[in-house]
């Protein structure tokens, strides 16, 4: 088998600055909900040392001095953008696995049979950045553990052009010995602090490590990746993503809430939000759990947390159905005198349509009409940002999430397509 992992450099950053040739040299942070915190940072921000997940309070002064830009996080912008660059791939490669918004797997079997792998990463390179001008790393190696390292060579050294190919086994093992073991994929901060434990520090050495031991003291999950390490595909590609088990909607307010009319609002909007994903995945879920929270650290008020789960009496994807079971729940958890930080709505036991157990008697299955309803509300919505909602859902919102720095909607939305005067 032969992998390559192209990952887009600094994606959001890059997707902010796509549209701001001004903005060309400029250091660009993307922050996260509620402009709270740093989630992404162009290649001049990194070298200037923000730190990722950093709160962006901190760095104020960095920010002025430096002449750094930030913008709110545009994620419907970042997921057109993620859905150009997937497409392109695909038709770039036979095979092609999303990992993640910006990040793919292709399959490369059979390409080094009519070119060079090293030129076909250049070509990947050069085919994403002029269709889409976004900036890829291609890491290209027989597995997909090998090719994460691969990409995150690419990504450390320039000489290489953006591609590393670690086909050879010569290559494999020098690279291996330069990488901390705690970046190779899988190996989260706990593990390799148990590895250390074992005198494991370097990728090299886990790789040179005894497998079934390391399944016996740790799990099979570290055997495979041992496995990897030397060149063995434990990891096949996957045709299609594996269906989600559960969908959670939940926000920090932009302003904390203090009456239950507010709160309704915001439990009925992610209520709303978890229905339109249910029906994008071609489910209906049964049980819906409302939680509510003030803020843990805040100082001087009382902490209060709470959640109550519910059933509806068959699987549904229909909106109304958990705004009104929703509305219920929070009755049930709701206590005044609080200042409420955060609310969140999960979706769980799903099923296909079609597929459910009925009761004996049950005569009818969910509302009238519902699918054809659904389905003109998901249309109608589609990329405007919402121009239909349930009256539950509010109109002016307080509680909403700040986004001051939001950039334009420039691919989803006409108004906000760029002009050339």
């Amino acid at each position: 088998m032969t992998y390559a992992l192209v990952d887009c450099n600094n994606f959001y950053a890059s997707c902010e600055k796509l549209f701001r040739p001004d903005l060309k040299d400029t250091p660009v942070l993307v922050l996260s909900n509620n402009d709270g915190c740093i989630v992404a940072r162009s290649r001049e921000a990194k070298a200037l040392g923000f730190p990722m997940g950093a709160p962006i309070f901190k760095f104020r002064d960095l920010v002025r001095q430096h002449g750094v830009v930030t913008f709110s996080s545009n994620y419907a912008l970042y997921a057109d953008i993620s859905s150009r660059v997937m497409r392109t791939l695909g038709e770039l490669a036979p095979v092609c696995e999303v990992y993640s918004i910006d990040e793919a797997f292709l399959d490369l079997s059979g390409v080094s049979a009519c070119l060079d792998l090293v030129e076909f990463g250049q070509q990947v390179r050069q085919t994403i950045g002029q269709w889409i001008g976004i900036t890829v790393c291609v890491g290209i190696a027989p597995s997909k553990t090998l090719a994460k390292l691969a990409n995150h060579a690419a990504k450390r050294y320039p000489a290489t052009g953006g591609v590393v190919d670690l086909s050879d086994r010569y290559r494999q093992r020098r690279l291996l010995t330069l990488t901390p073991v705690s970046e190779v994929w899988g190996i989260g901060s706990k593990l390799a602090a148990r590895l250390g434990a074992l005198g494991i520090t370097t990728a090299l050495e886990l790789a040179e490590a005894n497998p079934a031991l390391l399944r016996k003291r740790l799990s099979v999950v570290v055997e495979r990746t041992v496995n990897e390490l030397n060149g063995v595909s434990c990891i096949e590609l996957e045709d299609a993503p594996p269906p989600k088990k559960q969908i959670i909607c939940s926000r920090s307010f932009g302003e904390r809430i203090t009456c239950f009319q507010n709160m309704r609002e915001a439990v009925c909007e992610y209520a709303s939000r978890a229905a339109e994903k249910l029906r994008r995945e071609k489910q209906r879920a049964s049980v819906i759990t409302v939680f509510i929270q003030t803020g843990k650290f805040s100082k001087g008020e009382p902490y209060y947390s709470n959640a109550a789960t519910g059933k509806l009496p068959f699987p549904s994807d229909d909106t109304r159905d958990f705004i009104e079971l929703a509305r219920v729940l929070l009755e049930r958890i709701w206590r005044d005198g609080y200042r409420y930080l955060k609310a969140g709505v999960m979706l769980c036991d799903f099923s296909p349509p079609g597929v459910c157990q009925r009761h004996l008697f049950e005569e009818d299955e969910g509302r009238r009409g519902s699918v054809e309803l659904m389905e003109t509300l998901d249309k109608l919505n589609r990329g405007t940002g919402g121009v239909v909602w349930f009256a539950g859902q509010g109109i002016q919102q307080p509680w909403g999430m700040k986004r001051g720095r939001l950039s334009p909607a420039y691919t989803t939305r006409w108004g906000d397509i760029l002009t050339v005067g």
